[in-house]
């Protein structure tokens, strides 16, 4: 596997980006372009300003270290926890509070309004808690089935 470009960290920890003629540009950012339908296909490397300097079409065909790199930038800047199972509501009226496990551990959040919970494609949803922050249902339809009925409340 051969890329037309290096990547690699500087001593305060900044991406590098160095191309084929040896032009460097310091503070690249990796950028999804489908972060939820398909998160390892599509990343583009932005620099300041948010001009492109490199395209990934799937980042299983580049080089093992530019994919460690790439991914720990991604998961140093995005956080969106997915839902594994939805344990319990306060309330079938919206504002409740959700008692969800994710794939970060057991938590609670509270639910404003019915519009917070978003399709995204076919089978995902983003649900917006009171804060901001997103949590993922990866594939509505393969959750258990506890969690499938308290869903389809709110859809």
């Amino acid at each position: 596997m051969t890329t037309p470009f290096q990547l690699r960290r500087d001593s305060f920890g900044k991406l590098v980006f160095t191309s084929l003629d040896g032009e460097e540009v310091v503070g690249i950012t990796p950028v999804r372009a489908f972060p939820i339908q398909a998160p390892t296909r599509g990343i583009s490397l932005v620099r300041d300003g948010g001009k492109e300097v490199a395209w990934i079409d799937d980042l299983a065909a580049v080089p093992e270290e530019i994919r460690r790199l790439v991914t720990e930038e991604l998961e140093g800047r995005e956080f969106i926890p997915e839902i594994l199972t939805i344990k319990n509501v306060s309330s079938f009226a919206t504002p409740c509070t959700w008692f969800v496990t994710t794939d970060r551990g057991d938590t609670e959040f509270v639910l404003k309004v019915d519009e917070d919970i978003r399709r995204v494609g076919e089978a995902s949803l983003l649900i917006a808690d009171s804060h901001g922050i997103n949590f993922l249902v990866r594939d509505m339809f393969k959750i258990d089935k506890g969690s499938r009925k308290i869903l389809d409340r709110f859809l």
